[in-house]
């Protein structure tokens, strides 16, 4: 057996117990690079892999920070290009069509043809775009790169996601949890690097970023091989059948038109968060612009900590439970948020992020045991669906906000999770199977 050998199977005989390690390395520390002890042999099936899922993690955070770079540079190229807010809307439009729309059909035919390294062509369109962007002298050419990283985006979610959960050895919730908050990390990171990188340095900086996508494309190079490896062990072993959760095809479908109803109170709701909270702090309550991101900073962790509890409490009493009470327990704080002064905003903030966010592990493994087989579907749809409506509920609360004002918006938010109340009609798979 040769090093690399060994240190594959070293990595394969890790304790399945690790989970805070695999935990912190998932959440993108700077300490630990995730290409150490990710194996490129398949893993036995039982064996939770934290290695293969703190790398995609880990991608995943450089994802989603480039993606965020895309936002956070429209001032820049607002001034630079004179461009009026409609086409400032239309980058937003080519970014979120192809990061969005094209989710779902990236999961269905890599449900059928699986590709292990589609991750890595995924990250190459987004460093083209990167590039491009940093680049561009015309709003074509701004269209264009938008659009690329918006592709890029649309491979990397839904067969990402497969692999951690093939990772997972059973335990989707906890998976998919360290799956997610890699996303959130690099979400929250993004616009902070753009205020200290991109703002003071120009546009040509954005292609600095690029970095960021050459090392996930020489991560999910292991990956693929890892997953490869996985695939080919699996062609001599006789296929695992896969299990119905007992409902009829209505009840399935209604099932996941209710959880599509979820997410978009969810995100409708996040969005007002993520996009106007700053302002309302500001506008409200006069605070600094530094307060402000600080207290911003303040949500998104408890965001972070929320999809990281989310997952494994729902492997533990079902999905059912997580997802009905993130909206029970939600609501009173939500509702009550809008009239709350400056200390009682901050600290309401800390339950609503992490109780809201606890919810969304649980829809995406919900589903897949929904749509058992379909996993590039089902994650493709929600992650897709997630982003689009983040998306659009940002660009109907600008709207509203200019007609009205930022607080009303907020008033009307705090209501938004109260569609979440359909949870109670979700069917709970858990009663469904055989003891």
């Amino acid at each position: 057996m040769d090093s690399s050998s060994a240190r594959t199977a070293s990595f394969e005989d890790m304790d399945d117990t690790r989970v805070g390690e695999g935990a912190a390395v998932a959440a993108g520390s700077a300490a630990v690079s995730p290409l150490q002890g990710v194996s490129t042999s398949a893993a036995a099936p039982e064996r939770t892999v934290f290695g293969v899922i703190a790398a995609v993690s880990f991608c995943h955070c450089l994802n989603d920070l480039i993606q965020s770079l895309v936002p956070a540079i429209y001032p820049i190229l607002k001034s630079t290009y004179a461009l009026d807010f409609a086409q400032v809307g239309l980058i937003t439009l080519a970014f979120q069509l192809t990061a969005s729309l094209l989710q779902p059909l990236v999961g269905i035919y890599t449900d059928r043809k699986p590709q292990p390294f589609s991750l890595v062509i995924g990250m190459g369109f987004t460093l083209v775009g990167l590039l491009m962007l940093s680049r561009a002298g015309s709003f074509g050419l701004i269209l264009s790169a938008a659009a690329l990283i918006g592709t890029g985006s649309s491979v990397f979610h839904p067969e990402s996601s497969r692999i951690a959960r093939a990772a997972s050895g059973g335990r989707h919730g906890l998976a998919q949890s360290l799956f997610q908050v890699g996303g959130n990390f690099g979400q929250s990171i993004g616009p902070l690097l753009a205020a200290f990188v991109v703002v003071p340095h120009g546009q040509g900086s954005v292609a600095w970023f690029s970095i960021a996508a050459l090392v996930a494309m020489v991560v999910l190079v292991q990956v693929g091989r890892w997953y490869a490896n996985r695939q080919a062990a699996a062609k001599g072993k006789k296929a695992a059948a896969v299990q119905p959760v007992g409902l009829s095809r209505a009840r399935i479908g209604w099932s996941i038109a209710l959880l599509v109803a979820i997410v978009f109170s969810k995100n409708f709701y996040t969005a007002g968060f993520s996009s106007y909270y700053t302002f309302y702090l500001i506008h409200r309550f006069g605070v600094p612009v530094q307060s402000a991101q600080i207290y911003l900073f303040v949500f998104l962790g408890a965001v972070a900590l929320g999809t990281v509890l989310g997952g494994p409490i729902g492997d533990r009493i079902g999905r059912k439970p997580v997802i009905w009470g993130s909206v029970l327990g939600v609501l009173p704080f939500s509702l009550v948020l809008p009239y709350a002064d400056l200390t009682w905003t901050v600290i309401l903030t800390i339950p609503i992020g992490l109780i809201l966010a606890s919810s969304f592990p649980a829809i995406i493994v919900l589903g897949q045991e929904l749509l058992p087989g379909r996993v590039g579907v089902v994650s493709g749809l929600f992650f897709g669906l997630s982003f689009g409506m983040g998306g659009l509920g940002a660009a109907v609360l600008g709207q509203l906000a200019d007609h009205t004002s930022i607080e009303f918006v907020y008033r009307i938010c705090s209501v938004l999770p109260a569609i979440g109340l359909l949870a109670a009609f979700l069917p709970n798979l858990r009663k469904l199977r055989p003891a």
